[in-house]
Formats: C-alpha cells, sequence, structure tokens
C-alpha cells in the first residue's frame, strides 16, 4: 500500500509550484494526481444569478471519474487522463499524461479535503496557506498571463466565487491539516521537512 498525502490550499496559494519542487526532489518516487484535471465539460458547469459560470463549487468536479482513477494509481495501476488548459483560447487541447503509481502519491485540489471518498485514504495531510492578498495578486497575475482571462472577469469570480468559496470548503479544514505551509514568501523550509519524512517513510516502505 503506498503513502497516501492530502494537499488543499486556497487558490493560488502556490500548490502547483510546491508540488514542482516536490517532484524535482523526489523524481519518480512520487506520483501526483490533480483535482484540476477533472473538472466537467464547460456545458455541464454551473452558472451563478448573473450567467457566469463557477468553477468554485465541488460539483465543478468529475467527482466519480477522479475517485476511479485514485483507486486505480492506489491499487499499483496506471491512468491517462488528458491535462486541463482553463479553457484557454490559446491553449485549447491539454497535454496527454501518463501517471505511473508509486510508493508516495499525492493528491491535491481545492476539493480533495471534501470529498469524503477520497480523503478517506490520507496518511498525511497538508494545506497550503498564503494571505489573501497575496493570493489574489498572483491569481490576477497567472488568470491574465497564462490563462488569457480578462482582468474585469479575474476580479469578478475572485470577489463573487473564489473567496466565497474558500471561506465554506477550505477555511474549516485549514488548521485540521497535519502540516500547514505558510507560503506568503516561500515554502523551502516546510519542502524539505516534507521530503526528509517523505523519503524515511519511503525506507520503511521498501
Amino acid at each position: 500500500m503506498p503513502y497516501i498525502v492530502g494537499m488543499a490550499g486556497g487558490s493560488a496559494s502556490g500548490k502547483s509550484q510546491f508540488l514542482k519542487a516536490l517532484k524535482l526532489h523526489m523524481g519518480s518516487q512520487v506520483a501526483i494526481i490533480s483535482l484540476d484535471d477533472y473538472y466537467k465539460p464547460l456545458a455541464q458547469q454551473e452558472k451563478d444569478q448573473n450567467g457566469q459560470v463557477n468553477f468554485d463549487l465541488p460539483t465543478a468536479i468529475d467527482r466519480q471519474r477522479f475517485a476511479s482513477d485514485v483507486e486505480k494509481l492506489i491499487s499499483g495501476n496506471s491512468i491517462e487522463l488528458i491535462e486541463y488548459t482553463f479553457n484557454n483560447k490559446t491553449n485549447p487541447v491539454g497535454t496527454h499524461k501518463i501517471i505511473e503509481p508509486a510508493d508516495v502519491i499525492v493528491i491535491e485540489g481545492l476539493f480533495v479535503f471534501y470529498f469524503e471518498e477520497i480523503s478517506h485514504y490520507f496518511n498525511l495531510s497538508v494545506f497550503i496557506d498564503a494571505d489573501e492578498n497575496v493570493r489574489w495578486k498572483r491569481r490576477l497575475h497567472r488568470d491574465t498571463t497564462e490563462r488569457g482571462i480578462e482582468e474585469w472577469l479575474v476580479a469578478y469570480q475572485w470577489n463573487n466565487h473564489v473567496v466565497p468559496a474558500y471561506h465554506e470548503f477550505l477555511a474549516p479544514i485549514k488548521n485540521k491539516a497535519d502540516m500547514l505551509v505558510n507560503n506568503n514568501i516561500s515554502f523551502n523550509k516546510p519542502l524539505q521537512i516534507l521530503v526528509t519524512y517523505l523519503n524515511a517513510v519511503k525506507q520503511q516502505l521498501a
């Protein structure tokens, strides 16, 4: 049985960068499966009272497919998927990915603690955190430069979808996580702590 790490955090808290750094340190010893790759098609997404799609709801995720792939990976089977591109008009087709099983599996995303059929697998829970104003600046830069979203829509989504979702689904579980990573400036120290811990776990599994 692999060692399972659940990782959540608010939008633009730095989860993706943290995981890239973790992968760089641990290589094939760790497999990472992201909730981002399981968004339902745009036509199936819920809209708010103003007709804007709200991606910051648990119902935005193909929960059944995600749970099925998590179970396959934990059982030692590889999974195939298409990387989600966040409806980026300049990059509409995502990259085909194959995720191979590993001794350590990281399951990450906004709602991974909220989905009980997933969270019961976790041996360790990690929450990546940053102040709201820090996350807003990162989100604005990321969405306008990397995802081609207009600034007015980024602000609308932040105020009407992102912040309410954080307070409803993420804030209640933040202080219940086994490891809380403050990423206002840097995550280097907690990253090193996690890498050291996971390497020790891997030796015990060998």
